[in-house]
């Protein structure tokens, strides 16, 4: 698995892998299956918006020199008792269907965590989804949940609109 800092000239390159990561997860949770939150969130000038955010790092994720997904951590961003200099968030880990369930997200996560660590960081914190079978997941990788609450986008369905903090201590 290889690991690209994303840039301004890998925009198409990673609007294209969060529409189809995205689609691949999350279309459940809407009913509008995602159409309003995608041209929300998923277009050039927000992409490129949040690119050139200094706080944030972009990362293409590579799997056999094909690309399966990206992340997104944001590098100084405090949570309860943990300052900005001393956590990160992971705000995002989209990773195509056809990759999941081989070990990738495993390798994501400890890709973090050195990184996290590298920068002296001491938590690392994220939000799932709370009907994602990912918190499953985050909790094998440590992350503990540690709060909760409801999302109020117009257009998701009642039943998902549960989201949790977990974090991590490193």
């Amino acid at each position: 698995m290889k690991f690209k800092i994303c840039t301004e000239a890998d925009l198409d390159t990673l609007v294209n892998i969060a529409l189809r990561s995205y689609l691949d997860h999350y279309t459940y949770l809407w009913t509008d299956a995602g159409k309003d939150y995608i041209q929300a969130n998923f277009n050039y000038n927000t992409m490129r918006e949040e690119l050139a955010n200094c706080n944030s790092i972009f990362y293409l994720i590579y799997l056999h020199n094909t690309i399966v997904g990206y992340l997104k951590i944001n590098m100084d961003k405090a949570i309860g008792h943990y300052s900005s200099e001393e956590a990160l968030e992971l705000e995002r880990i989209y990773i195509i269907k056809e990759a999941t369930g081989k070990g990738s997200g495993t390798r994501v996560i400890d890709f973090v965590i050195d990184f996290a660590r590298e920068k002296f960081k001491t938590m690392v914190w994220l939000k799932a989804m709370d009907s994602s079978a990912a918190v499953a997941f985050y909790e094998k990788q440590e992350f503990i949940i540690t709060d909760a609450y409801h999302l109020t986008f117009p257009t998701m369905k009642d039943e998902y609109r549960k989201i949790l903090v977990m974090c991590r201590v490193i």
